[in-house]
């Protein structure tokens, strides 16, 4: 899992220098960009508070299972990326030390706690396959 390269102009003079170091962070830190998953890629996601376990299913789209209000069986969501707990987004990515944000199907928008550990779910892990989500 890579994060990518940083653009040229960085950091960026119209953010605040916080705003640039939280970036820079994010980069050093780690995570998953969205457009680099294939659909059906199952991550492990592990918070301060929780494990998640989801399957992405393109398009900003996932099966996501693990808080025991909003998603104790798999339901599908849209994420919107990772925050670092306030308003600003990292749209489209899941970061370690970030919160991930996603919207689930009754509109509500859900913060996690924030992300600890990032894995790849392979094989016998693989586990959204067992309970019936292709």
């Amino acid at each position: 899992m890579h994060t990518g390269v940083f653009v040229s102009g960085f950091p960026h003079g119209s953010f605040a220098d916080r705003v640039n170091s939280r970036i820079v962070e994010s980069e050093i830190l780690g995570g998953v960009r969205l457009e680099d998953l294939v659909a059906g890629t199952e991550l492990e996601l592990i918070t301060e508070n929780r494990q998640y376990r989801l399957r992405y299913c393109g398009s900003g789209e996932a099966w996501i299972s693990g808080h025991p209000t909003f998603c104790p069986n798999p339901v599908l969501v849209r994420i919107h990326g990772s925050t670092w707990g306030g308003a600003m987004i990292k749209a489209a990515f899941i970061g370690r030390g970030m919160h991930l944000e996603f919207r689930d199907q009754e509109c509500r928008t859900i913060t996690t706690s924030k992300i600890v550990e990032i894995r790849e779910c392979t094989g016998q892990r693989a586990w959204l396959t067992n309970v019936g989500i292709s």
